[in-house]
């Protein structure tokens, strides 16, 4: 070897050196916080690879302002939110301007009120409210069937109607009295809007929880599947065990009625969760259901619709959409699981 080429190969070997001295070891940052009456938990990988990539304060700072705009449209317990203005007004057909957020909201709850036969219903939002889950909290007993059959009357998909005039989109109430409550969906849409804050980032790994709903791409910091654990309560013995299924770049939702309820005067335990069809707490023996989506929007509105279904139901429905799903189901002896077709493949990914 000649003098140039070596001093070529030093240089090399030197410059090679220097570029793995300077690149950056990848750190997992956490975030967390509070919002939509629960909290959040985030965590990404700074691998180095994205330039002038924000401090972990500032990417905070940014995530807390589109919470805080999620919030200001969505949530029925803000009197001056854009959802709160609507559901006040008692005018009917004349179109209200939404954002094009709140209209991709509505418009996935209208889309999965038909995939789940009528089950999730956004114009719920009286009946939840005169039974004590709303904003206004009431004495624990079951209010009379002429009051139900009162409220009643303004509920269903066919009551609210979306246009679009001149690229703005409005809603419209076809009865003064409906009354939207976008809750089984909006948290699901705040973890999708701060995923996507990260996707603008180009960050390629990261977690994104609110309250439960999750929403995963890439790796962690182990050079693995994001892993996420189902929660299994075991109510006789006041304890919980998990179930740990790794998150392939999907979200996931959990529905249920073990965390919220209250007694009726009989002391029955009543679900949170309103049946559309039969305009009272449901009442059968699921415990709780998973599902697994590519949005955590949709997993969200179809872990809330399928829950009111039932077992039996939420699985045909399921194996008919090609949907992943995991049912936990109480029985006289414990519980026992159920699974779709999808969500079994999704386990056979580890």
């Amino acid at each position: 070897m000649n003098l140039k080429s070596r001093y070529i190969g030093i240089l090399a070997l030197v410059t090679a050196l220097f570029v793995a001295a300077c690149e950056k070891a990848p750190e997992q940052i956490s975030l967390e916080g509070k919002t939509m009456g629960t909290t959040y938990h985030i965590k990404y990988i700074d691998d180095g690879k994205v330039s002038n990539l924000p401090s972990p304060e500032k990417i905070q700072e940014a995530l807390d302002k589109l919470l805080v705009d999620v919030n200001d449209q969505m949530s029925t317990y803000q009197k001056d939110s854009v959802i709160s203005q609507f559901n006040s007004s008692e005018e009917i057909n004349k179109p209200f301007l939404i954002s094009d957020d709140f209209a991709k909201v509505v418009k996935e709850g209208i889309k999965l009120n038909d995939v789940t036969e009528g089950a999730l219903d956004i114009t719920i939002g009286r009946l939840v409210n005169l039974w004590g889950f709303g904003p206004d909290k009431r004495l624990n007993r079951e209010p009379s069937a002429e009051k139900i059959a009162e409220y009643a009357k303004s509920v269903g998909i066919h009551n609210i109607e979306l246009t679009v005039n001149n690229g703005q989109t409005f809603l419209i109430k076809k009865e003064p009295h409906v009354y939207i409550d976008l809750s089984s969906i909006a948290k699901g849409f705040g973890v999708d809007k701060l995923s996507e804050y990260f996707e603008q980032l180009n960050v390629a790994n990261y977690l994104v929880e609110i309250g439960g709903e999750i929403r995963g791409k890439g790796k962690n910091l182990s050079g693995t599947d994001w892993r996420i654990s189902i929660e299994k309560p075991e109510f006789t013995q006041g304890t919980t065990s998990q179930i740990v299924v790794p998150l392939h770049n999907l979200a996931m939702a959990t529905s249920g009625n073990y965390r919220n309820y209250f007694e009726d005067e009989n002391g029955d335990r009543l679900s949170h969760i309103i049946d559309p069809k039969i305009l009272r707490p449901i009442s059968h023996n699921l415990a709780s259901v998973t599902v697994f989506s590519d949005k955590t929007m949709t997993a969200d509105g179809l872990a809330t619709g399928l829950f009111v279904l039932g077992p039996e139901k939420a699985l045909e429905i399921a194996e008919k959409e090609e949907l992943a799903i995991f049912l936990i189901i109480k029985t006289e002896q414990g519980y026992t699981t159920e699974m779709s077709s999808k969500f079994k493949k999704l386990t056979e990914q580890q």
